[in-house]
């Protein structure tokens, strides 16, 4: 059986379609059972193709000449969704003509637009957007939700700590990804009436598919000691954006440090190959593409200033969601969490429970 094809929004990004179909092109080396319709002005997308057979082969151009502003307000976005490259794209999913959506645009409208034309998956109540993080250790970190939903309570969370989890599992091939919630301390007693609500959810429900064990702190996101880390969309956008400002700042430090002078000079050519693994580990070119998880389809979003390094690893993403069914596995952890809950219920109110009179 054939392989969804993957959608590529051509007109999406601060790059330009050549870095868009370029980035395409590297994936489908990576995955050449894919195919691939790509989506903006025909005229450019086929002068992009021309430097890369192997996907012109491959791929379908639909054509369409509007195109979703980075400015732009998702509400007028939405409203010229049928005429723009990111909406098409979309739209191919949602009829199933393609299986995946992979776009460098604006995101707002993106997401809206997803939500709108997709709708959540039964059992989750939002979509939540989840991204990769470098760590000290060989696997990223998968972190969500990293700006969808400003305000989440404990079954919000509960439900993205599931979808992180079956995500992770793709990502890393570990069987039970370690997830903590994101937290401002690890005891039992911190953080919100949801945060902590969530934490014994996820500990009661004892069949799904990861380690659970509380709490994380926002300075061990990064260490390598856990594999999801599961917030609200406020402080997970807020933690996302300090990261990737320290990041920065720790590479900028450096850059100024090694010309400062002539010793420093030499130096930076002494340790050219431990700052040059640095500096590759950072570049968010290497964790490019989040997923609007819990959608009846699979959108990735592409960072807008991502090279084709960065484009085609966010292709990566969107093909390896489809080739292990990300929406089959997050159906079947919702439904064991349900059941669990169900259960947990009904011995609650059993006329045996606590100790009351038997039958």
């Amino acid at each position: 059986m054939s392989l969804p094809r993957i959608a590529i929004d051509a007109m999406g990004g601060d790059e330009g379609v050549r870095v868009m179909v370029h980035g395409a092109a590297m994936a489908r080396r990576r995955h050449d059972k894919f195919s691939f319709l790509l989506v903006g002005d025909e005229a450019q997308i086929k002068s992009a193709l021309e430097e890369h057979p192997n996907l012109r082969g491959a791929s379908e151009i639909l054509h369409c000449e509007g195109v979703v502003e980075g400015d732009e307000k998702p509400s007028r976005a939405i409203r010229r969704a049928k005429t723009t490259s990111m909406g098409l794209a979309i739209e191919a999913v949602k009829n199933g003509d393609c299986g995946a959506a992979v776009s460098a645009g604006n995101t707002g409208a993106l997401m809206a637009m997803g939500k709108i034309a997709l709708r959540t998956m039964p059992g989750i109540d939002r979509p939540a957007l989840a991204g990769l993080m470098p760590t000290l250790l060989e696997d990223d970190v998968v972190m969500l939700d990293l700006g969808a939903n400003t305000d989440c309570d404990a079954r919000n969370l509960v439900q993205f700590a599931i979808m992180g989890a079956a995500y992770s599992r793709i990502v890393t091939g570990k069987a039970a990804p370690r997830v903590r919630l994101l937290n401002i301390g690890t005891e039992s007693i911190k953080g919100t009436d949801d945060l902590r609500q969530a934490s014994q959810r996820l500990q009661d429900a004892t069949g799904l598919a990861m380690q659970f064990d509380g709490f994380i702190e926002a300075d061990k996101i990064n260490r390598g000691e856990v594999d999801v880390v599961v917030t609200d969309g406020f402080s997970g956008n807020i933690a996302l954006k300090a990261i990737e400002g320290s990041a920065r700042f720790v590479t900028d430090l450096l850059r100024t440090a090694f010309t400062s002078s002539l010793r420093s000079k030499i130096g930076f050519l002494v340790s050219r190959p431990a700052t040059e693994l640095l500096k590759h580990h950072l570049d968010p070119n290497n964790h490019n593409g989040g997923v609007f998880l819990g959608l009846n389809g699979v959108i990735v979003k592409s960072h807008g200033s991502a090279n084709a390094q960065g484009v085609g690893n966010a292709v990566d993403v969107a093909a390896r969601l489809l080739e292990d069914n990300i929406t089959q596995r997050i159906m079947a952890d919702l439904a064991e969490v349900e059941a669990e809950m169900n259960g947990n219920a009904q011995g609650a109110s059993s006329p045996d429970a606590g100790g009351g009179p038997s039958k």
